[in-house]
């Protein structure tokens, strides 16, 4: 069983996909580390996030490490990530993992819950249930905030506000699988939502589609 997340930023799709993903026992894989550890790769080769050869080599040579690089939570990361995937060679490249990872999720599990921006759309279109994850500008950067204080990055909630506005103008706009919901995709808003609540609330959609 494949089920599919998908939604902007900060939209809270991450935490939800893994607690399906538990709750099931399904393998999961957040794609945006994929792309953040390309990004990573990029910065650390001083390279130019427009350069689209350059970042699809980079995400040829990535490494199991690099999914594990704390560096790619950072905010800076997270930026350029959203630059580089917007050519269409570097999600070329990157696709073919995804879609092995659904097709043959590792360790023999039943099933597998991806998350990202065109999991639904391109990656897994065959996916048993798809998911879109939304919640207005303001939650989302509330929430992306909040995460960053935590983590001791001192930054201005405006600055979190108009970069997320930014990266969703990016994702929306980009010609390789622009961010959109899948026509046959559940929209779940959670603006007004805490976790508990989406997750009731996505368990609930799961349950009208092939819930095992």
């Amino acid at each position: 069983m494949i089920i599919a997340v998908d939604g902007p930023v900060a939209a809270g799709k991450g935490t939800l996909a893994r607690r399906l993903a538990e709750h099931f026992g399904f393998a999961y894989l957040d794609t945006g580390s994929l792309y953040r550890a390309v990004a990573l790769r990029v910065l650390r080769a001083g390279q130019s996030p427009e350069d689209g050869a350059a970042a699809a080599a980079q995400a040829a040579a990535i490494e199991p490490a690099d999914l594990a690089d704390p560096r790619l939570r950072d905010e800076a990361t997270g930026g350029v990530s959203s630059l580089v995937s917007s050519h269409p060679e570097v999600r070329a490249r990157l696709l073919a993992y995804q879609r092995e990872f659904a097709a043959r999720p590792p360790s023999g599990a039943a099933g597998a819950v991806l998350d990202g921006r065109d999991i639904g759309a391109v990656v897994c279109p065959d996916a048993d249930v798809k998911l879109f994850v939304t919640a207005s500008a303001e939650q989302r950067a509330r929430r992306r905030h909040a995460e960053l204080l935590e983590r001791g990055e001192a930054v201005a909630f405006d600055t979190v506000l108009a970069d997320l506005r930014d990266r969703d103008e990016r994702d929306r706009s980009r010609a390789a699988s622009p961010l959109k919901p899948a026509a046959d995709a559940h929209l779940l808003d959670t603006t007004n939502l805490d976790i508990e609540a989406a997750f009731q609330a996505a368990l609930t959609i799961v349950a009208g589609g092939k819930a095992p």
